[in-house]
């Protein structure tokens, strides 16, 4: 059985990349999820929150807690957000009146993986794709809200489709939000490291669970001209399972 879920996108997919949000939609729907948008949703204010400004944070924190405090399940395409709303909105508003409905969303909130695979989703999974696919965890993903499974379990009920893994993981992409803009030259270099390492593997393209990271390696492949697809794991998985129902 499907569940009523609220959908949360994160900056960078509704300004840059609402292909992932399209597809994030679409693979909830054909897992036989309903799905509603609130159009009122803005940014989750990590950015502010991550550059010290904590008052300004906090009114961009306020409208999540508005836009979503009905809401039973919300459903993001990002583990960085989803570990900003869940990690650090308590402490955000702590001593303050919206300190309760900050623990109260923050325990309600799910990153897409974690949620499919928790609501049943990857059981009732089935697609295809052949190939060689790398994936990347990002940091906030594993390291913040600690899945490392739930990527992998998806992934795993699509035919054809080989996980390649290299040594050492997870190893961060260089993007860290701000960090990039900080510390361009570094942030690059790890960019760069990450895609070479992937690509000496041979894989066909890869596959990330958020925004940011996708962001920062893709523009790595462009500006060096490597030829390496680079997808949210939602486009992959709408890719794979595209005409196939398995909500029935």
């Amino acid at each position: 059985m499907g569940q009523r879920v609220s959908l949360f996108i994160p900056c960078l997919v509704d300004q840059v990349y609402p292909e992932m949000g399209l597809a994030t939609v679409r693979l909830l729907e054909r897992l036989g999820h309903e799905v509603d948008y609130d159009p009122r949703q803005t940014c989750c204010g990590q950015p502010a929150f991550n550059a010290g400004h904590h008052e300004e944070a906090r009114a961009v924190a306020g409208v999540f807690l508005e836009v979503f405090g009905g809401s039973e399940t919300i459903v993001c395409p990002s583990g960085s957000c989803v570990a900003m709303v869940r990690n650090f909105f308590p402490s955000l508003f702590e001593g303050l009146g919206e300190h309760r409905a900050a623990v109260a969303v923050g325990g309600r909130v799910r990153e897409l993986c974690e949620f499919l695979v928790a609501a049943g989703g990857a059981d009732r999974l089935e697609g295809r794709l052949d190939g060689r696919f790398g994936f990347h965890n990002s940091c906030h993903a594993s390291r913040e809200l600690r899945l490392h499974d739930e990527p992998l379990a998806l992934l795993s009920r699509v035919a054809g489709c080989e996980v390649v893994l290299p040594e050492g993981e997870p190893v961060c992409c260089g993007f860290g939000g701000l960090f990039s803009v900080k510390f361009e030259a570094i942030a690059a270099a790890m960019a760069r490291s990450r895609v070479e390492v992937f690509r000496e593997l041979g894989v066909d393209a890869l596959i990330s669970n958020d925004p940011g990271c996708i962001m920062h390696m893709r523009q790595e492949c462009a500006e060096r001209e490597i030829d390496l697809r680079v997808l949210h794991v939602a486009e992959f998985l709408d890719e794979a399972t595209a005409g196939r129902d398995a909500s029935e």
